[in-house]
């Protein structure tokens, strides 16, 4: 095979007599001097020039030139050094220096999509450059295998060749002039190009003094003729001066032409002319034909990205080095990516700390650990894409503090596809011009949905064949899968990776799965047959009658027949009835968001937010056995996506991507989730399905639909749910598109922090019931807490601190808010640390409150002095009539004190023990249930000391009276206190 050719090499020799007619302006009058190189040896090695003498006018090497009737003698070129010494001069002049100024600034331009991972983040900073391997024609050639399992997950890469190395002498020893990189969608060509053009602008590419990128999608929306002189000062203006010596001195030019599929090339003499001239005004494919024929500008250097379908389009002669991108099949380069993804400064958002920093390691860590168990996400990130996915999606869940979140998963997914698919057309040379990812969506989106449909994520051959080969019926359709098959297959479907299902295929992401399903339902490709007839049918039906409107109105002018406006109407009916199926339709995709998002089979799983992070970081602990039966599928983001791609922001995007989403049908499908969603919001969801829901409504976008749907929601129990900084986001974004009060929001053992409190302080101070227990709420939350409280705006009757580190400084900011508030009635600081002193802090502040009615202090070290303190204060309270006091460090005279209390005559109850003198208190089955539901957290040992002496008070009170019946409710509760020993001591409580 011919690595790289000449002119004269690749044509035969009679085309040569041919050239003559094919010049443009070649008249009788004119005369056409040509010359041709001859190129002994080397490709690259330098041209001879071969002088055609033609009316004695001596030509330069390579060029075919022509003139009009003058005669004269041409001007004599000088080969002096002097000369060359001065073209090179200019070459180095400042007009290549700005060149590589623009070009710096351009390519190191990042999306929006980039800019999230920090301020310092920059392509030429952080960079990991994929695997590239050496390739050949005749392995290109290939037939493309059926849809079996091959080795696409981590080939060998035998031949492996740095970037650098790609222009070095081929095996023979000929220099390469001409190298074709090409790779499948999402191996990162785009990226390696825009490094390489950065490279060279910081004087890291020596090999090369000038680069001239081009965009082969640019080039294609082009077609009017211009020289290569003019399109390169018309994209590249800081080139002016240096274009007229290109092809007159030694400068050593890099042509980039990226996305060559773009580009529709035709290397017949027929199809496209020869052309040696840079001033010759041609179409822009024909000047990227004949600057890879090594016709025009022989000496420079060229390389060509494209996928590998397009491979074919440039003849083997005319190419020097055949180089696949392999993207990262090692695993040590996606450990490296993520660690320079995830480790930059300021990636978390926040000022550079230890906290953060500590967090960013230990993501890195957690990673790093899931791919060396060859999970499937290891899979995945072969394609340096999915790396990029994978670190967008953590920085989304971990580093989200914002109200609202700037983005949305939806969006992410959206955006990823956006940046590999944007203007991509799955085959430039089909006349239907249909995009790759409305194709995808048409084929693998049908795949999704079966699965999603099935609660199935593994693939056979047969499945694969039954979605992408069944409807195929004409050529152009076969062409299109194939060309599917070869550039865009491995980026959404990999050989499965578990035990015993390799010979399955998996979407590359389990969410990807997901998404392409929504995407599917949501674009209205979910037909049946009589669907897609009537479709079909009425939109010619619709065409005919409006032609058929011009000519019966022409007619029933000059014929009185009256019915003809009756036929005229007949012919709209049928367009008019199918409008009305179509409303249908929406309808039906309202209640499959509904149904798929309030399965009850799923209601207690874990949020859709946690099910996300485990799939990329694992789970910590030991592996599932072979033979262990698997977890059911559960395909919870469905719905979410669906809502998500309703939203105005995805919807454009994925207009631009091809996939249209009208906003007649995002409006009437938001209208008809009105009687489904909303109404299947108000029953009673567990925590972790109404995170899922509140979720949802973020990721709809929908403020006034989120409004509605909130309002219906008076309680929000999201207890034991995880509240990361995203998810307290996404809380205090849904809730803050209404101001209306909340009855009760229990956000119980959610691992809250300050700065989570921080995020929902305008949500808590409408909730009427707050219930923070079990979440390690120190000081500084209590601060938090404090000016909470004191908030004018604040309604907070009932707040439970239980369980909570608050000690003696948070105990000093609550007495603060106690003074000042007007709102509260119940205070539970059970279990909190507080000890004798914060008690009494809090005793000294009690006075100044006016509301409160009952204080929990219970299981606080408390000794006689300030339990004892804290009821004479109660006693003078206005509102304050219940004290809990149970599981102190109370004596018997305290306990005996605390007993000859009266409601009707000091005005307060204190909670001590089960027993009121010689009868059973009337709150002993309260204390006890807060010793069962609060025992695991709890120090045991401790626990059982106290029902210990519990059950000593209850035994002596019992036979300390007479009356029978209260003899049977001390056995009665006597039993329940042993029943709790017990279990406690065998380990089952």
């Amino acid at each position: 095979m011919s690595r790289a050719m000449q002119c004269q090499s690749c044509l035969p020799w009679g085309s040569w007599a041919r050239l003559r007619g094919s010049l443009p302006g070649s008249r009788g009058a004119r005369r056409v001097y040509l010359c041709a190189a001859s190129v002994p040896g080397a490709a690259g090695s330098s041209f001879h020039r071969k002088i055609l003498h033609v009316g004695g006018i001596s030509l330069p090497r390579s060029c075919v030139r022509y003139q009009g009737g003058s005669q004269g003698p041409p001007a004599q070129r000088s080969p002096s050094r002097h000369g060359l010494d001065h073209l090179r001069t200019v070459a180095s002049s400042d007009a290549i220096k700005k060149h590589q100024k623009s070009l710096s600034a351009w390519f190191s331009n990042q999306p929006n999509e980039e800019r999230q991972f920090g301020p310092s983040f920059s392509l030429d900073a952080v960079h990991v450059d994929p695997v590239i391997r050496e390739s050949s024609l005749e392995q290109i050639l290939k037939p493309s295998p059926d849809l079996t399992i091959q080795h696409q997950l981590q080939q060998s890469c035998r031949q492996v060749i740095s970037l650098q190395n790609l222009f070095d002498v081929d095996a023979c020893g000929r220099q390469v002039k001409n190298v074709v990189l090409y790779g499948t969608v999402g191996t990162g060509k785009s990226t390696l190009i825009k490094k390489m053009v950065v490279d060279w602008c910081h004087g890291l590419l020596p090999r090369f003094e000038l680069v001239i990128p081009f965009s082969c999608e640019d080039l294609s929306h082009s077609h009017v003729p211009i020289s290569l002189r003019r399109l390169i000062t018309k994209k590249y203006q800081h080139l002016r001066d240096v274009v007229p010596i290109l092809g007159a001195s030694n400068l050593k030019v890099l042509f980039i032409l990226n996305g060559l599929e773009r580009l529709n090339l035709d290397f017949r003499l027929a199809g496209t002319e020869l052309c040696c001239d840079p001033n010759e005004p041609v179409p822009p494919s024909a000047i990227v034909v004949n600057l890879l024929r090594k016709y025009l500008l022989p000496e420079a250097s060229i390389i060509v990205t494209t996928r590998p379908s397009a491979v074919r389009r440039i003849p083997g002669k005319y190419v020097g080095r055949y180089a696949e991108i392999c993207g990262f099949s090692d695993t040590n380069l996606q450990k490296l990516y993520f660690q320079m993804r995830l480790s930059q400064p300021g990636c978390s958002g926040e000022d550079s700390g230890v906290s953060s920093s500590g967090e960013q390691d230990n993501l890195v860590e957690m990673l790093s650990r899931n791919l060396e168990r060859q999970n499937q996400i290891a899979a995945a990130c072969f394609l340096p894409s999915y790396c990029w996915l994978v670190c967008t999606t953590l920085h989304f869940l971990y580093f989200t503090r914002t109200v609202p979140p700037s983005q949305t998963l939806t969006g992410i997914y959206t955006s990823f596809l956006r940046l590999n698919f944007s203007g991509e057309v799955l085959d430039s040379t089909d006349p239907t011009n249909i995009s790759m990812m409305k194709y995808v969506a048409k084929t693998v989106g049908k795949l999704a949905h079966e699965g999603v449909m099935s609660r199935k994520t593994c693939f056979s051959e047969e499945d694969l064949q039954q979605c992408f080969e069944v409807e195929m019926k004409t050529e152009s359709e076969l062409n299109l899968l194939e060309v599917f098959r070869s550039d865009v297959f491995r980026f959404f479907l990999t050989p499965c990776v578990q035990p015993g299902k390799e010979h399955t295929f998996v979407f590359t992401i389990p969410a990807m799965q997901e998404y392409l399903a929504a995407l599917y339902v949501v674009l209205g490709e979910k037909k049946t047959l009589a669907q897609k007839v009537g479709k079909e049918l009425s939109e010619i039906i619709g065409k005919v009658s409006e032609d058929a409107a011009v000519v019966l109105n022409i007619i029933s002018k000059v014929l009185p027949l009256r019915f003809l406006p009756v036929l005229f109407n007949l012919l709209k009916i049928f367009p008019r009835y199918f409008s009305r199926l179509s409303g249908k339709d929406r309808d039906t995709i309202a209640r499959t968001m509904a149904e798929e998002l309030f399965k009850e089979e799923d209601y207690y799983n874990d949020d859709v937010l946690d099910q996300i992070n485990s799939s990329i970081l694992g789970v910590e602990g030991p592996m599932r056995h072979p033979d262990e039966a698997p977890d059911d599928e559960v395909f919870e983001l469905f719905p979410i996506f669906m809502g998500g791609i309703l939203s105005r922001r995805n919807r454009a995007i994925l207009e631009q991507l091809g996939c249209s989403i009208k906003n007649l049908a995002a409006f009437e499908i938001a209208k008809a989730m009105k009687k489904t969603v909303i109404r299947n919001s108000r029953k009673g969801l567990p925590p972790s399905e109404l995170m899922d829901y509140l979720f949802f409504l973020h990721e709809f976008q929908n403020e006034r639909f989120t409004a509605e749907a909130v309002r219906s929601l008076r309680t929000v129990n999201l207890s034991s749910v995880k509240m990361t900084p995203l998810k307290c986001s996404v809380l205090a974004s849904v809730m803050g598109t209404t101001c209306h009060e909340v009855e009760e929001l229990n956000l119980t053992s959610c691992n809250l922090d300050t700065s989570s409190l921080r995020t929902l302080f305008p949500v808590l101070l409408r909730c009427k019931a707050l219930y923070l227990q079990l979440n390690s709420l120190g000081p500084d939350a209590c601060k938090e807490i404090r000016d909470l409280l004191l908030h004018d705006k604040c309604v907070v009757s009932n707040l439970r601190l239980a369980n909570n580190p608050v000690g003696t400084q948070g105990a000093r900011y609550l007495a603060e808010a106690l003074a000042g508030n007007r709102s509260l009635t119940r205070l539970s600081l059970l279990h909190t640390v507080l000890g004798d002193q914060g008690v009494e802090v809090i005793a000294q502040h009690l006075a100044e409150n006016q509301q409160l009615q009952e204080l929990n202090l219970g299981y606080n070290s408390l000794t006689d002095a300030a339990a004892l303190r804290v009821v004479e204060v109660a006693k003078k309270h206005a509102t304050l009539d219940k004290v809990h006091l149970y599981f102190n460090d109370i004596s018997e005279d305290g306990k005996r004190a605390l007993h000859s209390l009266r409601m009707d005559r000091d005005g307060v109850r204190a909670l001590v023990f089960l027993t009121a003198g010689t009868d059973v208190s009337d709150y002993w089955s309260s204390i006890l249930n807060v010793v069962h539901r609060n025992l695991p957290f709890w120090d045991r040992e401790r626990v059982r000391q106290h029902l210990a002496l519990i059950l000593q008070d209850l035994e002596s009170s019992r036979r300390q009276t007479a009356n029978p019946w209260r003899k049977a409710k001390f056995l009665r509760v006597e039993s329940e206190v042993k029943k709790m020993l017990g279990k406690l001591q065998q380990g089952t409580l």
